[in-house]
């Protein structure tokens, strides 16, 4: 059976991180990637709130900014629309302009008919507490221009799994092929910047990883299988420039590089826009571990392909755990009641070998 490896690497070159093909430079000058987990989760965290030193209103800075920030990279006078997916434009077909993508950039308001509103992806009555219109309501990272009706079929479901176009998805709410990865970079944001006001199980359904009991897998699933656009790219910019008329200063570093959600959480390896994973190896690059370090006696190895042996080895040389033709949960392989210490991890599938230190507290 032919699959993907998925691993996150534990040691990082904090040059090949920071610096090669890093788009935001030099907003990360200085900050320290060789961090992984929840360290570098709670340093990112700090970054982009510390760095947050414009708060929009949302009457009318919002409005204002999404007007430029939502731009149609294709078309200057529309905005393209969260959880769209036809082509037309109003008045053309205003029997299905809740389908639409793109809407004149000018027509903001709250009529059902040919008009665009702001959708809250994570939805305001979720939040603890709720989000309202400012702070956490009020952040344009999380605000996007949505069609009127569209937002609110939508209204506050849950995300959950499917496929193809938007729309609903059992009791839940799927967001569309073209959108999963937006919606999974803007709730990862916004865990990191609001904490427990807006953790992602709150708003999406599902399991989560095992590391982080607030962290769908779902999220890691659709920030790895959907890239980042130059859509994404533009408004991340522009809200990351203070001097800008609504920019906010910080930015969303799962755009950045979709791989640190990767780094920190595991589950499906994500794109690396910063060539993270520098190994020569590419089966060594793709794949994932965690937690780690762990302090639960238990890593968790995530493969889409059939591992052949799984081998733990000490500092010592001395061969802890061998696991010839280990068993897969899920795509997941789990190894228990490990004692204090360093170790290497071993995994070998056919003529590929892969090693991972790991710690365990």
């Amino acid at each position: 059976m032919n699959k993907l490896y998925t691993i996150a690497l534990a040691i990082l070159s904090v040059a090949a991180f920071a610096q090669d093909g890093s788009p935001a430079s030099p907003y990360y000058d200085g900050f320290n990637f060789e961090q992984t987990g929840t360290a570098l989760r709670s340093a990112l965290a700090n970054k982009i709130t510390t760095t947050h030193v414009n708060e929009l209103s949302y009457t009318p800075e919002v409005w204002n900014a999404l007007k430029i920030v939502d731009r149609d990279p294709d078309f200057a006078n529309y905005v393209l629309l969260l959880y769209g997916y036809t082509d037309n434009v109003c008045p053309s077909s205003p029997s299905t302009d809740s389908q639409h993508r793109r809407r004149d950039r000018d027509s903001n308001g709250g009529s059902p008919s040919c008009e665009w509103n702001r959708e809250h992806v994570f939805p305001q009555s979720l939040g603890n507490p709720d989000l309202g219109q400012v702070g956490a309501g009020a952040d344009a990272h999380h605000l996007r221009a949505c069609d009127v009706d569209r937002n609110g079929q939508r209204s506050n479901k849950l995300f959950t799994s499917g496929s193809g176009n938007s729309g609903d998805s059992g009791s839940g709410w799927y967001p569309g092929d073209e959108w999963k990865g937006d919606v999974a970079r803007i709730l990862m944001y916004m865990y990191l910047r609001y904490d427990t006001q807006c953790l992602p199980t709150s708003a999406v359904m599902g399991g989560t990883i095992a590391s982080d009991p607030n962290m769908p897998l779902l999220l890691l699933q659709w920030n790895a299988e959907d890239p980042v656009t130059e859509y994404e790219d533009t408004r991340n910019t522009y809200l990351g420039n203070a001097s800008n008329t609504y920019g906010q200063g910080n930015r969303n570093p799962f755009i950045d590089n979709p791989y640190l959600a990767t780094q920190i959480w595991g589950g499906p390896v994500a794109q690396d826009r910063w060539t993270t994973a520098t190994t020569a190896d590419f089966f060594s690059a793709q794949l994932s571990v965690y937690p780690n370090p762990t302090s639960n006696q238990e890593i968790t190895i995530y493969s889409e392909t059939e591992l052949e042996e799984i081998q733990l080895i000490n500092l010592n040389g001395q061969l802890i755990q061998y696991i010839q033709k280990p068993e897969a949960a899920n795509d997941t392989y789990t190894l228990e009641n490990l004692a204090q210490g360093f170790y290497i991890l071993r995994m070998t599938s056919g003529e590929h070998t892969a090693t991972q230190k790991i710690i365990v507290n």
